[in-house]
């Protein structure tokens, strides 16, 4: 797994070029345009077999964070496979249903489910809802006893483990607005079992994203098995035992999680139980499958700072910005010579739209740019802020290449909006 976590396995430098699998990166700027998001389709192959190999000592379930990122093209890679889905939303339902994947190996998180929501998803027929409220509790069983059937349930706890991440994307402490309370969980689950249009299936945490570190989510596995013999023994039997996902990639130094072992932490705790095991990866599935390719439009250097300005901003990858994270940066066809220090900044109006900083390159205007590790929440977070289409995407596959969604245009942007008239 190790190998397929690293920021350039996918996008080697050979031959004094960098490539996407197979195909140069700069015949991808020639004929799409940049900025450019850029998918290798092995990578998403290999990321989800070494999960499946490594969980198979027990019955399991794999569900995509669709998140991180919802491309069609990649649901369709990972429905393939025979992945399930992790969504928050009708719009993520509605993708994962277009690209082929089966509402049967769907799970429905968030805090916010609308009663639109819930409908479609009790239409669609999913395998759960992961509630995390008692208000979403008594909603979801008011619009599930309107249709006449029995909403399948299972109730997000929030183990109150630390997942010593980055605050932003720390989701398992109490002063987190996901989950339900470990200490009020019982209670809920004997309600819900109470209820007439609930099936009670299931139990979910997540404590976390870009984890490094095994111990955390081995704590909430301790808690979460906890509750679940507790809830054995009131006659309250699950199916499932959902602990979420939160596994890192390696974008810089990080030493990451070493799957197999983390795993089989996992498969010798369910040894013997009758629950399927299911995980929740986004991140550690797509991150370092794709890049975001762009180029220099100008270079401004000075004596205290220098900026290379390129063509990509915030509005394509928020990441840098929104919580300062790190992103490699790499010259797709490298030239002679140390450079100098640079600040990568985009054309956006904001004195935080950076991709990176301070960063040794030898650059001229023209040139082209790898942003490494960008195939988790690149164009899931995009905008169009300043009026910017968003970026086109692409998927390689050994040397071949296919768009697998056009460059937005400024019609696309406007196509909703009316004047009033004088």
């Amino acid at each position: 797994m190790a190998a397929v976590l690293r920021p350039d396995t996918w996008f080697p430098l050979r031959g004094g070029r960098r490539l996407a699998d197979g195909v140069p990166l700069a015949d991808i700027a020639a004929a799409c345009g940049t900025p450019t998001f850029v998918y290798a389709r092995g990578a998403l192959i290999a990321a989800f077999e070494a999960y499946h190999q490594a969980l198979a000592a027990h019955p399991h379930q794999i569900c995509y964070a669709v998140k991180a990122n919802g491309n069609l093209a990649v649901l369709g890679v990972l429905a393939g496979l025979g992945a399930g889905f992790d969504i928050v939303s009708g719009g993520e339902l509605a993708r994962v249903l277009a690209a082929g994947g089966d509402p049967g190996r769907v799970v429905f998180s968030g805090v916010g489910k609308t009663r639109a929501e819930i409908e479609q998803a009790l239409e669609a027929d999913i395998q759960c809802f992961n509630i995390e409220s008692e208000a979403e509790m008594l909603r979801i069983h008011e619009v599930a006893e309107a249709h006449a059937v029995a909403a399948p349930v299972s109730f997000r706890v929030n183990p109150d483990v630390d997942a010593q991440t980055h605050p932003y994307i720390s989701t398992g402490l109490k002063e987190n607005k996901f989950g339900v309370a470990h200490g009020e969980a019982l209670a809920l689950y004997r309600r819900a079992a109470e209820m007439a249009f609930l099936e009670v299936v299931g139990i979910d945490c997540h404590i976390g994203s870009q984890l490094t570190e095994a111990a955390p989510l081995l704590e909430a596995a301790d808690r979460v098995l906890a509750l679940v013999d507790r809830l054995n023994r009131e006659g309250i039997e699950l199916e499932h035992i959902d602990l979420g996902g939160g596994v890192g990639i390696v974008y810089r130094d990080e030493t990451p999680i070493d799957l197999d072992t983390y795993c089989s932490a996992l498969t010798r705790k369910f040894a013997g139980r009758p629950e399927t095991l299911m995980l929740e990866p986004g991140r550690s599935l797509v991150g370092n499958a794709g890049v975001l390719l762009t180029r220099v439009e100008y270079l401004k250097p000075g004596e205290d700072k220098s900026f290379a300005v390129v063509d990509a901003a915030m509005n394509d990858l928020m990441r840098p910005a929104l919580y300062e994270a790190w992103h490699g940066v790499e010259p797709v066809l490298p030239r002679a010579g140390e450079g100098r220090e640079w600040d990568v900044v985009g054309p956006v109006c904001e004195s935080g739209d950076f991709l990176a900083r301070g960063r040794r390159l030898a650059l001229a205007e023209g040139d082209l740019l790898a942003i490494l590790s960008a195939g988790a929440y690149g164009m899931s977070m995009s905008g169009n802020y300043n009026a910017r289409p968003r970026a086109c995407e692409v998927m390689v596959d050994g040397q071949t290449l296919r768009v697998v969604r056009e460059r937005e245009t400024l019609a696309h942007l406007m196509a909703g909006e009316r004047l009033w008239g004088a």
